[in-house]
């Protein structure tokens, strides 16, 4: 599975990319493919190992922060693996083709 997740302090008087970063730190830690943006961090793995992930990163911020913002969205999809670079694979492909 595919999940991408945004997390951050929900008030916070020093700016959120000191939080952000020890969450960002428990994805790269994890040893899971990932991929961090200015939005999101996605990861790929099974179930369980991605959501404990999840929940780690978000107890990392929770821990600088009274409040915790977490957006999550899943892309559920048994027996496929890779898909993190593969889906946009798809897509270049698609787009480097000529109209």
């Amino acid at each position: 599975m595919l999940v991408a997740f945004s997390v951050a302090p929900g008030n916070s008087a020093e700016g959120v990319s000191e939080a952000v970063a020890a969450a960002v730190r428990v994805v790269r830690e994890s040893g899971l493919p990932h991929e961090t943006t200015a939005m999101f961090t996605t990861i790929e793995g099974e179930w369980d190992e991605v959501m404990d992930v999840v929940k780690r990163a978000t107890e990392a911020v929770s821990a600088r922060s009274p409040r915790t913002s977490l957006v999550l969205k899943a892309d559920i999809r048994p027996g496929y693996t890779n898909q993190l670079r593969e889906k946009v694979e798809r897509v270049d492909e698609h787009l480097s083709e000529q109209p």
